[in-house]
């Protein structure tokens, strides 16, 4: 399952090409440094797996509403978390960075900072104050009931991205744009795996609860795990909540409960650096504990590259110009995808020091 520099994972069926693509300038949480500096001007960019027209679509006249022109149209995005996490800071910059490339003028954005109420009412918010577009990186995949009722009432488009749903795409949301959560737990496993030389005991640092990332990540992983390397044992379980600070106490924990573990997969890149954190305080040597996770920052990569970790399947947060794309030609009266799927690449020993300027 390696990559080989600079190059795509296969995927079975490619039904698009590279996208327009903006690379994220937010700032690193570690580094201080520009998160685009040094990456080549192709780096960066989200490739569509599947982008869905060959299942069910969803047109204007579908689901409701009138054409608009982003550039004069009142957008809103709301984000979930914080954004002290690489992956939320280039996700909203590549929004807020493609909307100024497109002309957007009138774009919103709120940040829930991880408070499921506080985000519903943003959102709602926005809905009253009149956004024609509605893009959500939403926190929870349940309780979407009474923005959606707002939404509807409206004919208010509304494109999830990173984490689906659960409802009735056409009918309460637009589409949804993301990776195959389940797949990258696979991939986490096969590289488990080869790390781990097929035995010994693993940890799992799970994701927040409530949403359909952590569950098929983890349902990935173990059932990939079970059947690729059965001497493998799962011997441990507990949230991080997708946080750096989270992971390092839970990692401390596990040390003292189970002190021979041999490899940790962490559900996000944040949680797998503050279990590297851990593994110094221990007394820990790098490699001791093989470490897998899932996102692509810049801190996790490096981590590879000095000997901490051992892969990272990339979750690419650049969702500007796609959600955008999608927007539009929706607008136009198009088809678009009622899932659309994204393609992820990953970092190993053989790829991430040559790579890292790919990494956010």
């Amino acid at each position: 399952m390696g990559v080989s520099s600079g190059r795509w994972r296969p995927a079975a069926a490619i039904l698009g090409a590279a996208l327009l693509f903006t690379s994220a300038c937010a700032k690193s949480e570690d580094s201080g440094e520009s998160a685009s500096s040094g990456t080549p001007a192709s780096a960066g960019a989200q490739v569509v797996q599947s982008a869905g027209t060959d299942g069910p679509t969803c047109t204007l006249q579908q689901y409701g509403g009138t054409k608009v022109d982003l550039k004069t149209a009142k957008v809103g995005f709301s984000q979930s978390e914080k954004e002290a996490n690489p992956f939320r800071i280039a996700e909203t910059q590549s929004i807020k960075d493609e909307a100024a490339k497109l002309g957007i003028t009138n774009l919103t954005t709120t940040n829930a900072n991880s408070q499921f109420n506080k985000q519903i009412s943003d959102v709602e918010q926005m809905i009253d104050s009149g956004v024609q577009l509605l893009v959500i990186a939403p926190l929870n995949s349940d309780g979407w009931d009474s923005v959606f009722a707002k939404a509807s009432a409206k004919k208010v488009p509304i494109i999830t991205i990173d984490r689906k749903i659960n409802a009735t795409p056409c009918k309460d949301y637009l589409t949804f744009i993301g990776s195959d959560f389940e797949e990258q737990g696979r991939r986490a496993a096969q590289e488990m795996a080869k790390a781990m030389g097929n035995k010994g005991k693993v940890a799992i640092l799970l994701g927040s609860p409530g949403n359909n990332v952590t569950t098929l990540r983890t349902s990935g992983f173990k059932e990939e795990i079970a059947k690729v390397a059965p001497d493998i044992k799962v011997v441990f379980e507990q949230t991080g909540n997708f946080a750096r600070e989270e992971g390092q106490k839970v990692t401390e924990q596990l040390l003292q409960s189970t002190p021979d573990i041999n490899g940790i997969y962490g559900e996000n890149d944040e949680m797998a650096l503050g279990a590297v954190t851990a593994l110094k305080g221990a007394g820990k040597k790098a490699g001791d504990v093989k470490i897998v996770s899932i996102d692509g920052t810049k801190g996790a990569v490096q981590a590879i590259v000095d000997g901490w970790a051992s892969a990272v399947i990339e979750s690419n947060p650049r969702f500007g110009p796609l959600a955008f794309e999608t927007a539009t030609k929706f607008f136009a009266g198009e088809p678009v995808g009622q899932d659309i799927i994204i393609q992820d690449r990953q970092y190993g020993e053989d790829n991430a020091k040559a790579d890292l300027g790919s990494a956010y």
